[in-house]
């Protein structure tokens, strides 16, 4: 019996237990199905670090199919957007032997010729079409989609044979990458809390000080003990990166460290054209009687910065017989006491550029974020500043999902909110958080989460076809009707009439939410008169806000 493959096998008896609600609208009573959910649930989870009830989301299972068990897309981004999508093979077997299908990578390797072609007509399920369609109109609109497999058992990769049927399939490696994901991993991840003790070699001599109650060192370090480095520990180095690891076939940074890296020519001035690594540590030994050289002994180490550079160090000298003896980086090491976290979090941020971030965290001490948490807090709600807090239950709010609710109701730019995410807590942020107090801010959460719900699971005979991309237009919608029901202005919404507002939404949530299908149907028949509206166009219309005119805004 294998040990992770034990481990993970309990925890998919904990997930059918716990929440087969979000299980079998995709496996119904079938235990059996049931399992093979929870497990592509699980994975999802895990690999885009999700709680389970968002990564319930992605799931896809059921007839037609396709061999997609769960999907996830990106946000465009300079032109560009990620695509994940997920194919769970779990065997009711604990030795974690058996090798991924071949049956299943022939599946995906037809899957990725079918889906991303915006002229090929298929039949999909319930699940998928919207998602897929909506991808669809991307590439329409000249989105270029970047593609992870992610093909996931409990047991080990594919054989040679399925390999062999990849590398035929002509697809580049810049755009397609084939991801094995099993037990292993999943345990991996759950561990990643554990603080790794390890040593590293440094080359040349090296600058190392007390400051201001710290200790910090700068030094050089060949990317060969990087790579080293990462061979034992891997992902669980990057506990606390921001970013963690972002591909490298999808991310212009990495693919550019990887060809200097590449290049004979360029890699020996590699140290000059990298930003370097940040370490943290509770504690670093080193020999000062020599000059230089160090040995370093180091105690919870913890990459927060430079762990793309890591990552992609590690894969390319993995596939390279390269002579990579007289290759350098730059290593900053902080030695911070346990309770440093906020300081942990502020360098954190300031040390990561070369990517763009999510701002979260950035802005989470800020003094408007503060008052929105005591306020909330006053109001009978918890406030998550912060992403590691995590929500909890119907009272807990994270900050993400406020600034979506806000910006999407009380600001009136719903395509935004769905669409911008990653600029909430940057170029958008003072749009969204300029002048907002709690009891606004907790009212756009609840209705948001009122139009969320009906989208997951629709109360309607045949909801309409625009559910899946309407919910931010939904939600603005309903907001006004309760604002127009009371007479109001959203400026006048505060602690006063926070509850009857609250117990006015629980009451007649349903007829706003009516209400605002009809103004969305109307909408759509102004906008395209009698014509036919594909998926395609639905998913357009609403990410470009074409329909914010005829619904008088």
């Amino acid at each position: 019996m294998d040990i992770n493959a034990s481990i993970v096998d309990q925890r998919l008896t904990g997930i059918v237990h716990d929440h087969l609600a979000l299980i079998k609208p995709y496996a119904g009573d079938d235990t059996v199905k049931q399992r093979s959910v929870a497990f592509v649930l699980l994975c999802a989870s895990t690999a885009l670090e999700l709680p389970l009830e968002d990564a319930a989301e992605l799931l896809t299972e059921g007839g037609n199919d396709v061999g997609v068990d769960a999907l996830h897309f990106s946000e465009p981004d300079d032109g560009e957007f990620t695509v994940t999508i997920f194919q769970g093979k779990y065997k009711n077997d604990l030795m974690g032997a058996a090798n991924f299908p071949e049956n299943g990578v022939k599946a995906a390797i037809n899957m990725v010729g079918t889906l991303f072609d915006p002229s090929k007509s298929i039949q999909l399920n319930q699940h998928l079409a919207p998602r897929v369609e909506e991808i669809r109109s991307l590439i329409r609109d000249g989105y270029i989609p970047s593609v992870r497999l992610i093909l996931c058992n409990n047991g080990v990769k594919w054989n040679k044979q399925a390999q062999s049927w990849i590398d035929q399939t002509g697809f580049s490696s810049d755009q397609v990458s084939w991801v094995h994901f099993n037990h292993d991993n999943i345990v991996a991840v759950l561990q990643s809390k554990k603080a790794m003790d390890d040593s590293i070699q440094l080359q040349g001599k090296a600058l190392i000080e007390e400051f201001d109650f710290r200790r910090v060192l700068v030094g050089k370090v060949a990317i060969t003990e990087i790579a080293e480095l990462f061979n034992r520990h891997n992902d669980l180095l990057l506990e606390r990166n921001i970013r963690r690891y972002l591909g490298l076939h999808a991310n212009r940074v990495n693919s550019a460290i990887h060809d200097t890296l590449a290049n004979k020519d360029k890699s020996n001035n590699f140290y000059f054209f990298n930003n370097g690594i940040t370490m943290i540590c509770r504690k670093f030994r080193h020999n000062a009687l020599q000059g230089e050289n160090y040995q370093l002994k180091v105690e919870g180490i913890q990459i927060i910065n430079g762990g793309q550079t890591c990552k992609t160090i590690q894969q390319t000298l993995s596939q390279s017989q390269q002579d990579y003896s007289g290759v350098y980086v730059l290593l900053r090491l902080y030695e911070l006491a346990d309770d440093d976290q906020d300081f942990v979090r502020d360098i954190t941020y300031a040390t990561n550029s070369q990517n763009p971030v999510d701002l979260r965290d950035l802005h989470s001490n800020d003094e408007i974020q503060k008052q929105l948490e005591t306020g909330i807090s006053a109001l009978g709600y918890t406030y998550k500043r912060q992403r590691e807090e995590g929500v909890g239950g119907s009272t807990g709010i994270a900050s993400t999902i406020a600034a979506e609710a806000v910006l999407a109701i009380w600001r009136n730019k719903p395509h935004q909110a769905k669409f911008l995410r990653r600029e909430h807590f940057g170029k958008l942020y003072q749009d969204i958080f300029k002048n907002l107090n709690a009891a606004q801010a907790v009212l756009a959460v609840l209705i948001f989460r009122i139009v969320e719900n009906e989208r997951k699971r629709p109360t309607l005979d045949n909801p309409p076809e625009f559910l899946p991309y309407a919910a931010h237009y939904l939600a603005m919608l309903v907001g006004q009707q309760l604002l127009q029901s009371q007479t109001l202005k959203m400026a006048e919404i505060d602690h006063r009439n926070f509850k009857s507002l609250a117990d006015t939404l629980h009451q007649r949530k349903e007829i706003y939410l009516k209400d605002a299908f009809e103004q969305i149907k109307v909408a759509l028949a102004k906008l395209y008169k009698k014509h036919d509206i594909s998926l395609q166009q639905l998913s357009a219309t609403f990410r470009r806000g074409d329909l914010l005119e005829n619904l008088g805004y």
